[in-house]
């Protein structure tokens, strides 16, 4: 395999690297924005729920709170009508002592009946806002969820087409040169670079003269003294190829 044909692969190679990560990167941010989207609507689902289950036990408690009052009311009138009855004092100040004692119970139970229709308004209040957050975000999945899944599978399909080609230009590159453009890849994002006039094109670093006369040659890959990435001499005439340069 010719110098020349290997950096032609290489370039290749760069380019699709180039271009998967790009789609990588949309095809994840498009799943996670749906994901994220199907999750503040089963939070606001599930906070539904237990907001309408906490006022149905609030509306039974005071049902039930609003029938002890009616018992007691009855109770108050019952004790009046005892203390009118009374024909000593004894009997009386008992009979009177019970009537206290039961209005005193009443009023207790009425502020306790105020402050729970304090709190079911207030729950109601709060249940009314998240459900209509609910209908806005429900709103919007049903709009954008068959767009976003529509792309999401496009960009899949589109993956798996790239890697597919990827792997055939992997076949052209030897596999030790191939081993190290992934190791440095991975570490840096971009593997290959090239020098015209002895500056390095991804960290744009001066190259010592030794190295740049070796690349001159133009029979062995050097190394970027900087940023580590594989190096090759690129002639003037020669058109720049997208994805072969990179940040340091």
């Amino acid at each position: 395999m010719t110098m020349k044909l290997q950096i032609e692969a290489l370039e290749e190679l760069a380019a699709l690297d180039a271009e998967l990560r790009e789609l990588t990167d949309r095809f994840t941010k498009d799943q996670k924005v749906l994901s994220d989207k199907k999750a503040v609507a089963k939070s606001l689902e599930d906070r539904m729920t237990r907001g309408r289950q906490s006022l149905g036990e609030m509306e039974k408690a005071r049902g039930d709170l609003v029938g002890e009052l009616r018992q007691m009311s009855i109770q108050v009138e019952r004790s009046r009508e005892k203390l009118s009855r009374c024909r000593t004092e004894r009997e009386a100040n008992a009979a009177q002592r019970e009537v206290e004692e039961l209005r005193k119970l009443y009023r207790d139970r009425e502020i306790e009946l105020e402050k729970l229709d304090g709190l079911i308004q207030q729950g109601r209040g709060e249940f009314d806002q998240v459900t209509e957050q609910h209908g806005t975000v429900s709103g919007e999945l049903g709009s954008s969820e068959s767009d976003s899944m529509n792309r999401i599978a496009t960009s899949e399909e589109e993956l798996v087409r790239k890697q597919a080609a990827r792997g055939d230009i992997v076949q052209r590159i030897k596999p030790d040169l191939y081993r190290r453009y992934e190791m440095i890849r991975k570490r840096k994002g971009t593997a290959l670079a090239w020098t015209r006039d002895g500056t390095c094109s991804a960290c744009h670093i001066r190259l010592q003269p030794m190295l740049f006369q070796k690349l001159l040659r133009a029979d062995d890959f050097g190394q970027c003294p900087s940023c580590n990435r594989i190096l090759y001499y690129r002639p003037a005439q020669q058109p720049e190829a997208e994805g072969q340069s990179g940040s340091p």
